[in-house]
Order: C-alpha cells, then sequence, then structure tokens
C-alpha cells in the first residue's frame, strides 16, 4: 500500500498546464481523468483528514462560540448529518446508538473527545462506556456530563437547517429525561457549530479537492462529446445514464441523478427524456459526483455543430460569455461576514447595470453537495431569505450556480437561459476556480462534420491467366 503521502499525490495529480489553466480561469478543453485511488487509500486518506479536523477545527469552534459541551446522538438508519462526518473510514454508520462528546475544559487544555458507546472509533474517541458495569446507556451519559459540569450543552436542533437538525425527536426526550433538572436549562442550539463544522475546509482537503472536480469536468467532456452523442440518434436520456454508469464503472458515486435539456431554436420549452439530440441543439447538463466524502456540482453547455459550422453561432457564444460576467460579478463580491443576501444584493445590482438579466442561486459545497452555510438566493426566489441570512466565512467551498437569460439572434432573437455552475474555493480574500470554469462550448461534430476519406489508390494487380 502506497504512504498517505503518495495517496495524496495520486489524488492531487493533475495533467501538465491544469493548475495554469485554473489560474487563468478557462477549463481544460479536453481534460484528463485523474488516477482513482483504491479503497484502502481513500479510507487512509479520510481518517488523516477527520483526525486533523478534530484536532483543529472542533476547538477552534467551540472555543469561538463559547460552547464548553458539544453533544451529538445518532442511531442507526437515522444518522445525524454531523455525526455521520466524524465517524472513520470502517465505522461507516452509527452502530445502534452512537454519542460523541466534546468537553473543553478551559485554561488552554485539550478538548476532550469521548464517546458513550462500546467503540473508539478508530482511536478516533475514548470510549467512556462499559455496559458490563453501567447497562443504561442514557444514564451513563448523564455521568459523564455531571462529572465535568459544562456550563453550556450544545445539541444538533436547529430550525434553520437540516444539516444542523440531526438529533431526533425521541432522541431528544430521553436525553432530557435522563439529564438532571440542574443542567437542562444549559441546553443551546449547536447550529453554529454544525454548520461551521460542515462548512468549513481544511488545507489539505483543498490539495485534493481540485483533483475531485477534474474528474466531474472529465466525465462530463466524454458525455458531452461524439464519443457518446451521435446526433439523430441519441436521446437525452442516454447521456443521462451513460454518466451513471460511466461513474459506477469508476468505483464512484453521483448524489443525483444526471440532468440533461435540449434547448433548441423555434421550441419555447427545453426538451428532454426521451427527446433526440439533433444537428444545431444547445445541450444543457447538471451533474454531481461524490468522492473522498467531498462533493461536485457542475452544469456545463455543448452545443450540436451543423453541417459545414465548425463553432458554435455567435448568439450562443454571447449568452455563454454574459454567464461569465455574471460569475465575476458574483464572486467579485464575496467578503468575509457578508451574508449571502448581502451578497445576492450586490451581484444582482451590479450584473442589471452591466446589461444582464441574471438570476443567482449559488450555494456551499463540500460534505454535501447542496452545503452548510449561507444560501445565495434561490432559482424561484431572488429576494432575501432566512437561508441567506448566514455570514460567509473563509475557507469554504462554493457552487457558483446562475443564468443568465439573452436573445440570440440566430434563433430569431428567441430567449435563451445560459445555466452554469462550477465549483470555487473562498480562502477569505478571493475565489478561485478548483479546476477553472467553462468559457467554450463543448462540441458534438457529428458524422456529417466528419471529412470523407479520400479512396487509397493502389496498383493495379495484373489480370490472371
Amino acid at each position: 500500500m502506497p504512504s498517505l503521502f503518495a495517496a495524496l499525490l495520486l489524488v492531487t495529480l493533475m495533467p501538465a498546464g491544469a493548475a495554469q489553466a485554473a489560474d487563468n480561469l478557462a477549463e481544460a478543453e479536453a481534460p484528463t481523468m485523474p488516477a482513482i485511488l483504491t479503497l484502502r487509500e481513500q479510507a487512509a486518506l479520510r481518517d488523516a483528514w477527520l483526525g486533523e479536523r478534530l484536532e483543529k477545527v472542533v476547538p477552534a469552534l467551540m472555543r469561538a462560540h463559547g460552547v464548553d459541551m458539544w453533544v451529538l446522538i445518532a442511531r442507526e438508519y437515522a444518522e445525524d448529518p454531523v455525526v455521520a462526518t466524524m465517524l472513520d473510514a470502517r465505522s461507516m454508520h452509527a452502530r445502534r446508538r452512537t454519542i460523541l462528546v466534546f468537553f473543553d475544559p478551559g485554561e488552554g487544555q485539550p478538548v476532550e473527545r469521548l464517546t458513550v458507546s462500546r467503540y473508539g472509533l478508530a482511536g478516533l474517541f475514548t470510549p467512556v462506556w462499559q455496559p458490563e458495569s453501567q447497562p443504561d446507556q442514557w444514564q451513563r451519559l448523564a455521568e459523564v456530563i455531571a462529572e465535568r459540569d459544562p456550563q453550556t450543552i450544545a445539541l444538533n436542533i436547529s430550525g434553520q437547517t437540516a444539516l444542523a437538525d440531526g438529533l431526533t425527536h425521541s432522541q431528544h426526550e430521553a436525553f432530557v429525561a435522563a439529564l438532571p433538572e440542574a443542567y437542562r436549562a444549559r441546553i443551546v442550539p449547536a447550529t453554529s457549530l454544525a454548520i461551521g463544522w460542515l462548512e468549513t475546509r481544511i488545507p489539505a482537503e483543498m490539495e485534493a479537492y481540485p483533483g475531485i472536480v477534474r474528474i466531474a469536468h472529465a466525465i462530463i467532456a466524454e458525455a458531452l462529446s461524439d464519443a457518446v452523442i451521435t446526433p439523430g440518434t441519441t436521446k437525452a436520456e442516454d447521456v443521462q445514464w451513460w454518466m451513471r454508469e460511466k461513474v459506477s464503472a469508476l468505483g464512484l458515486k453521483v448524489w443525483f441523478h444526471p440532468s440533461l435539456a435540449i434547448f433548441r431554436a423555434g421550441q419555447d420549452a427545453e426538451l428532454s427524456g426521451d427527446a433526440v439530440i439533433e444537428p444545431g441543439d444547445m445541450l444543457w447538463t447538471d451533474f454531481g459526483i461524490t468522492y473522498l466524502g467531498l462533493n461536485t456540482d457542475t452544469q456545463h453547455l455543448a452545443y450540436v455543430l451543423k453541417p459545414g459550422e465548425d463553432d458554435a453561432p455567435d448568439g450562443l457564444k454571447a449568452g455563454l460569455a454574459a454567464n461569465n460576467a455574471v460569475q465575476d460579478a458574483l464572486t467579485d463580491q464575496f467578503r468575509t461576514g457578508r451574508s449571502g443576501n448581502g451578497l445576492l444584493s450586490l451581484a444582482r445590482a451590479r450584473a442589471i447595470s452591466e446589461g444582464h438579466q441574471p438570476s443567482i442561486y449559488s450555494h456551499p459545497i463540500g460534505y454535501h453537495g447542496h452545503g452548510a452555510g449561507p444560501a445565495i438566493g434561490f432559482w424561484d426566489d431572488q429576494n432575501p431569505t432566512p437561508a441567506g441570512e448566514y455570514p460567509l466565512r473563509a475557507n469554504t467551498a462554493w457552487s457558483i450556480e446562475l443564468a443568465v437569460t439573452r436573445v440570440v439572434p440566430e434563433w430569431g432573437d428567441q430567449p435563451v437561459s445560459f445555466r452554469t455552475e462550477e465549483d470555487a474555493f473562498f480562502d477569505g480574500e478571493r475565489v478561485s476556480y478548483l479546476d477553472g470554469r467553462q468559457s467554450a462550448f463543448h462540441l458534438i461534430r457529428g458524422a456529417s462534420n466528419t471529412p470523407v476519406a479520400e479512396p487509397i489508390m493502389t496498383e493495379a494487380l495484373p489480370a490472371a491467366e
């Protein structure tokens, strides 16, 4: 088995020029697929990340928010979204009932990591329950709390976001019933801790994330090419299922079924399902994979060339360029502490002042495809929302997702929605695309654009006698 360092090199290996392409914003035209780690290598890498996160991220969050104890409770098949990200690669799921306890004794001492369960979770948590001496798991948890006498006990209960609302009603009732009455008033929501844990990306994760996004880009580039699409024959749903099969063959997963829609001159509504792809169509896909516990979310555009064409029409290219301009209007407004609603308002104002018709609906990404943190608009609501009140934080990953509506002269001034989505990282100062962004259409040339080969001339054989 390769060392952990070697495994990290494998997952971050990028083709020559990829880093330069990312710096220049433009995504590689024909991205090369990175190597996929074995399951054993993936487990080693993810456990190393988890150990670092538990050691650094949790204490920083608890101290920043003035919480001295955080209790997380999950049952098998009813996973708390946060607990699911704190289990080592071999544990995978809660066992019966898994209880995790973080306690900060203060005065610069290390934060304790305890588990009130039979298992130590790869040594990342210290087991503090022996059922043989105390059969009641709830009573043992109450004892652990009383022994440490915390002033605040944070629980994953939140009306703001499902990702911080993982404690089920029955487990909350059982916990409170077992807790000495004096401690019940000390219970507080752990919303800021849960969101902070889920949204924060550490440097080691960010070294690997570009390679994960490159895998998604490589699959999209192949799907939107002559290797998969035969104009006049291939249906939209054929491409969707090809993407599913490709991901499965790589040993990875999608976190939603891929989308493929057809935009066609003279058609007011987009086509999908059993609609056949034809020359002159603009194609849109929405696609996301999960690898190493991290997610991608990408929307790209393609054009099917007509006979005699070597590029998309200028009107379509102008639409994609307008989309890139709105991306800039959005990412230029990222500021630590600014709310998602504030960011949405500023980005829309700039985009509209530049003559665009934007719809912005960007979101965090990471452990979840639609990740923890502030929403920046919704496709069906461009006004401030409660989900947009949370402030932007540094060291967070984002899906820059938006659309621009623009008329296409070559299509009789038909209005067309140009929708894209690219994954990026906000370091607190600037937004960087993880593997560049699309600035040119994927092109499907089709058999009608394949040059006809000249016949091979051979010397005539002598006639048989």
